[in-house]
């Protein structure tokens, strides 16, 4: 079940390959300012379907994380990860987190919300 998303100006689109199972609100000071909804992802199951030169990338502290958001409204898209699953980056295994706000006709709210105490753990 493919799912499509979009920025509020629809410059910036996506789509990927299945629901989220649940959903992570991070209380890091960057998530919890954006108020992201965040689902994960591996390359695959993730396509940019507008333009790259769409999207605006941050990267903050240790430049580890790529943050996306639309270069023309703002709106906090999706990210691109190395795992952190053991604690530590592991770049050979990438992941996509996007924010399930951005997502086109589905009910986020039928979706657990997993909170992740991301304040203090980095």
């Amino acid at each position: 079940m493919t799912i499509k998303a979009s920025c509020h100006c629809r410059s910036t689109t996506f789509e990927v390959s299945e629901a989220p199972l649940t959903v992570t609100r991070c209380t890091c000071s960057f998530c919890s300012k954006r108020g992201s909804l965040w689902a994960y992802y591996i390359p695959s199951q993730f396509k940019l379907t507008s333009p790259l030169k769409n999207v605006s990338f941050y990267q903050w502290g240790s430049k580890t994380v790529k943050h996306g958001f639309c270069a023309t409204c703002g709106c906090g898209t999706f990210t691109q990860t190395p795992d952190w699953s053991t604690g530590k980056p592991n770049f050979e295994n990438p992941k996509i987190s996007v924010n399930s706000r951005l997502f086109d006709d589905f009910d986020l709210d039928q979706v657990e919300v997993v909170v992740i105490d991301g304040k203090n753990l980095w």
